[in-house]
């Protein structure tokens, strides 16, 4: 029986009984819409139509059922037993992107330096971002070129690379909690570190979107450091192959690749999954790859790993669903 999530209250527009603008889709396979193309199906998927029609769907799922939100899908393994509740695409949907003017309620900006505001919502993809910013005089945002993922997902993991992190730019967030209620935060409201972000007082909600503040220079310089960082990123790293990016966090003072490579893994594989001989922190999927051969591949990396240097890794991809 497919469930009817009409009812439920009013949250942003405000009156009457809401009526769902976006669609459902049903079984549907996972590994369509995240970057290791493997993995089982979800139930249910929802494709809202805007924020106003997000927010009411999440207010009418009920409390028993899990949400799931993803935008590329870059940093995620769906387990091959499928997954159950609600997953909701939020990429091509919160694709807002604007120079924005407004100063309440916000950090003055550094004295003496010219800056300005980019709002982007969730669902922009991060290579985008940077594009934007170059494009109207701004520079700090070229690290996001090399992120392949999205906004909302970048502020969820406090993403970077090459010595930049998208909460060093940020200075407020928005968010949409399990009521369907929009919020908009302060940074101080949450313990942020290299890939991790928190709440200070959890509280079940979604990122949405952030207001970045970027200085003003040259837009010319931004875009071939953009191009520099892409050649970099296409040399270094194994894109011609389904991966889902950095699988672990890189230790303190050290490096995930040079670790697993000191183990002798680069190449190592578990049925259509393998350790990238380009990249070590790189898991690929050679073509018919399961959901369970990446796991089982992750998990194997991470025992050898620590039993012959002694330090255990810290996964940076998230995974969901049952075991099949």
């Amino acid at each position: 029986m497919r469930p009817d999530y009409r009812m439920g209250e009013p949250d942003i527009a405000g009156g009457g009984t809401p009526v769902l603008r976006g669609h459902f889709l049903y079984n549907e396979p996972m590994r369509k819409h995240v970057s290791w193309r493997a993995g089982g199906a979800a139930q249910r998927v929802y494709v809202p139509a805007d924020l106003e029609d997000l927010a009411w769907l999440v207010r009418s799922v009920p409390l028993r059922e899990d949400i799931h939100m993803i935008g590329l899908g870059s940093n995620l393994l769906v387990r091959d037993g499928g997954v159950s509740g609600v997953v909701i695409l939020l990429h091509g949907v919160l694709k807002k992107l604007a120079i924005e003017s407004r100063t309440q309620g916000l950090p003055p900006p550094p004295e003496g330096i010219e800056t300005a505001l980019v709002y982007a919502q969730a669902g922009v993809a991060t290579p985008k971002l940077a594009r934007f910013a170059a494009n109207h005089d701004l520079i700090g945002a070229e690290f996001w070129a090399g992120i392949p993922g999205t906004v909302g997902g970048a502020i969820a993991m406090n993403a970077g690379c090459y010595g930049s992190e998208t909460w060093d730019r940020l200075v407020q967030v928005q968010t949409l909690d399990r009521q369907g209620m929009l919020n908009e935060r302060l940074p101080a409201e949450y313990v942020t570190g290299y890939r991790h972000v928190a709440l200070r007082l959890p509280h079940q909600e979604w990122f949405i979107g952030g207001w970045f503040r970027l200085e003003k220079g040259d837009g010319a310089a931004s875009r071939e450091a953009i191009k520099a960082l892409l050649q970099k990123r296409i040399a270094a790293q194994p894109l011609q192959m389904p991966n889902a990016g950095s699988v672990f966090r890189n230790p303190p003072g050290d490096h995930a690749a040079r670790l697993i490579e000191s183990c002798g893994l680069k190449g190592f594989a578990i049925g259509g999954a393998r350790v990238s001989e380009k990249h070590a922190n790189f898991i690929v999927n050679t073509g018919n790859a399961t959901a369970t051969d990446i796991e089982r591949l992750i998990e194997y990396v991470e025992n050898t790993v620590e039993a012959r240097t002694n330090v255990r890794l810290i996964r940076e991809v998230r995974i969901i669903g049952e075991r099949q």
